[in-house]
């Protein structure tokens, strides 16, 4: 089965991420994937019909995100062309071929992907392994070996800001023997920026390990400027394992609330693994939780005053046995500095008190 992705978009507007990104993941989710997906400006209208003959003549299954101000002029050209009518979902299936209209301000590529897949009588199962900070080497190795071990699953790699989830996707007739084989592949290589092997993010991860070592924690962030605590609070329940947050950006907010000594900041910088490590000593200290987690870096765009580079930074976990620094050098924008920070103190924590 043959499948094409048409995306009818305003040229003169760009944005981060492809629009389509979404409809990739829900698809593939479903271990359905695109044989060809075309970008095709609005005012292009001899592209726009020449792209959908060829979807006619060429694709079983043809998607199309549009704008919903396009949907009359759609049907009306995609109705003839295909002999049959729209129905209440914006499904047109005649025989074996089959088109659907997604809209770009309210996309909904869940529901065509998993009629797609229901049409084909396959029947597919998910499994996932949840990482941060794995090299795209390592992640890229072992889905060579998971796919030598099973060759008929597909492995989704997705990552953001260093926080990975591959999503294993299997027909329910595979062996199980050679599925299982395949995950004990990837946590045989990644096992070490392992957090999870189920669907769930990390900060909910480390909420449920919190909770069963019935530990309280506490935050204490400069340059990731709260980040950590509003990723914990986004957490249902977690005020049974959460007691502070404190967004000690300057150098006096450091001193006063959680007593880093100045000769510390004078000497080796507010930007340096002393001061985080203050940092965090100082919220356990307080006796109000039993781990602790501090954040001191450049996120940008510029450096500070200092020669220290910008992506620099250091993550400090405090327990009452000792508190243990990380130094990062993240490459990227200020968003993409601050974020992969926050995950990687969150997995740090994380591993800490495992």
């Amino acid at each position: 089965m043959k499948s094409c992705l048409v995306v009818l978009r305003n040229k003169k507007i760009f944005s981060e991420r492809a629009e389509y990104y979404s409809c990739l993941r829900a698809f593939a989710a479903e271990g359905l994937y695109f044989d060809k997906i075309a970008v095709v400006a609005y005012d292009g209208s001899a592209e726009i019909t020449s792209q959908l003959r060829d979807c006619r003549e060429n694709f079983n299954v043809s998607v199309v995100l549009c704008p919903q101000t396009m949907e009359g002029t759609l049907k009306g050209f995609l109705q003839p062309l295909y002999g049959g009518t729209f129905d209440m979902s914006h499904a047109l299936e005649t025989g074996e071929r089959s088109v659907y209209l997604v809209f770009s301000e309210r996309p909904d590529f869940v529901t065509p992907a998993k009629h797609i897949a229901l049409k084909s009588g396959r029947k597919f199962a998910k499994a996932y392994i949840k990482a941060v900070g794995a090299p795209h080497e390592e992640i890229l190795a072992a889905v060579r070996e998971a796919k030598t071990l099973s060759p008929t699953i597909e492995c989704n790699v997705y990552e953001s800001y260093s926080d990975c989830t591959i999503e294993v996707v299997y027909s329910e007739s595979d062996s199980k023997m050679k599925v299982d084989g395949a995950i004990r592949a990837f946590v045989s290589a990644l096992g070490g920026y392992i957090y999870a092997l189920e669907d769930i993010s990390l900060a909910e991860r480390l909420f449920q390990l919190l909770r069963l070592r019935r530990m309280k924690i506490s935050c204490a962030e400069s340059f990731t400027g709260g980040g950590i605590g509003k990723r914990l609070v986004d957490v249902p329940g977690i005020s049974e394992v959460y007691f502070e947050g404190l967004n000690t950006y300057s150098n006096e907010s450091k001193a006063a609330r959680l007593g880093v000594d100045e000769m510390t900041i004078r000497s080796k910088g507010a930007v340096s693994a002393e001061t985080a490590f203050e940092m965090a000593e100082g919220l356990i200290k307080q006796g109000n939780c039993d781990v602790s987690v501090a954040t001191t870096g450049i996120a940008g765009p510029k450096s500070d005053n200092t020669s220290k580079p910008v992506g620099l930074c250091y993550i400090a976990v405090g327990l009452k046995e000792g508190v243990n620094v990380y130094k990062f050098n993240i490459a990227g924008d200020r968003k993409t500095v601050t974020e992969t920070a926050i995950n990687n103190a969150l997995f740090l924590v994380y591993k800490n008190i495992k």
